[in-house]
């Protein structure tokens, strides 16, 4: 079942792929790249790794207030075997960046997942905010792109057709009410559940580090990670626009809707967001009256280039991990104990 899902993912990863590069050969792609200014491009590649820097100092601050004081190289570590993870297994690597944590520095798993999902939750305020802004700025721009590009006509076909859409939207409702209420009434069978008792153990502890972020005791440095880490972010897709003639010109609001939708790209559930990302800052910067040439050449360099900064930094701290995680295995396990069988006369 897990080789089917993976399978799938990919399969839909390679249509987005597609359809993103369709109608546009890989000369021409080849010929915009060979037009790169990539010193540029090596510039961001020193922002993203100060990015992922402080990023793990964020992930230390909140797993402090938990009881659990790791160092800080096992956090970041930690953090960057799980992301090179996710470029081979979609959305496993907070999972696994969590395990690895607890072989390093004895994290329990749900305590570190917990300071994961809160990590998740606060990036996605940031992400809606920076939607907000996006659209606010340049709502005329993404609006006629929408009606006149993408929906071309649509709108009055859905117009006609909406009883389908609310009779669906009814039965999922009355589906979840359902459901809800099985559980209310089996409650006190499943408490008697050995799998369902180490479910709620699990969450308590996925509750410990989720609240552990009002425990901080400087929440102001917190919040200051999060304005770098996504600054950072956003420097990135900024600047990789001077390393194209196409892109030269755009100014930072293009910037700020470049890294919105690429954002939503890349939170995809697909291996390392290859063919979201792509697609959608393709779409983007059409928005921008960029060519679709021009626009996945940006945004196979942007992301090639990420990508392979992640790979590099990952494979460091997953043999790092490895290393330590023996360590530490070798003081808890003791050394077996030799007997000598004394000869007897």
């Amino acid at each position: 079942m897990t080789i089917l899902k993976y399978a799938l993912l990919l399969s839909v990863s390679g249509l987005l792929m597609g359809y993103a590069m369709q109608g546009q050969p890989l000369s021409d792609i080849g010929a915009r790249m060979k037009e790169a200014d990539y010193s540029w491009l090596a510039i961001t590649m020193v922002l993203s790794a100060l990015g992922y820097f402080s990023r793990a100092y964020r992930w230390k601050m909140q797993i402090t207030p938990t009881g659990h004081t790791p160092s800080y190289w096992d956090v970041y570590h930690a953090m960057m075997v799980g992301y090179l993870a996710n470029l081979v297994l979609p959305r496993m690597g907070e999972v696994i960046r969590c395990s690895v944590l607890q072989r390093t520095s004895k994290v329990p798993v749900q305590v570190a997942l917990g300071t994961v999902v809160t990590e998740r939750v606060i990036d996605v305020l940031v992400l809606l905010g920076l939607l907000g802004t996006t659209l606010l700025l340049d709502f005329n721009r993404f609006w006629i792109f929408v009606t006149d590009k993408i929906l071309a006509g649509r709108l009055d076909t859905l117009e006609r057709n909406r009883t389908p859409l609310l009779i669906a939207g009814v039965i999922i409702l009355l589906l979840l009410a359902g459901l809800a209420y099985t559980l209310f009434r089996n409650l006190e069978r499943l408490r008697q559940n050995a799998l369902f008792n180490k479910v709620v153990l699990l969450i308590k502890g996925v509750l410990s580090g989720v609240f552990s972020v009002l425990k901080m005791e400087n929440k102001w440095l917190f919040l200051l990670h999060t304005f770098f880490t996504w600054a950072v972010y956003y420097l990135m897709d900024y600047l990789a626009f001077f390393c194209f003639p196409a892109t030269y010109d755009l100014g930072m609001r293009a910037g700020l809707a470049v890294l919105t939708f690429g954002a939503f790209g890349m939170a995809a559930p697909v291996a390392g967001g290859i063919g979201p990302f792509h697609v959608m800052v393709q779409g983007i910067l059409l928005a921008y009256g960029v060519s679709k040439e021009a626009g996945i050449t940006y945004a196979l360099v942007v992301h090639g280039s990420q990508t392979l900064l992640v790979v590099l930094m990952g494979g460091i701290s997953f043999v790092a991990s490895m290393i330590k995680s023996g360590k530490v295995a070798r003081r808890i396990v003791p050394a077996p104990v030799l007997t000598v069988a004394a000869d007897v006369d």
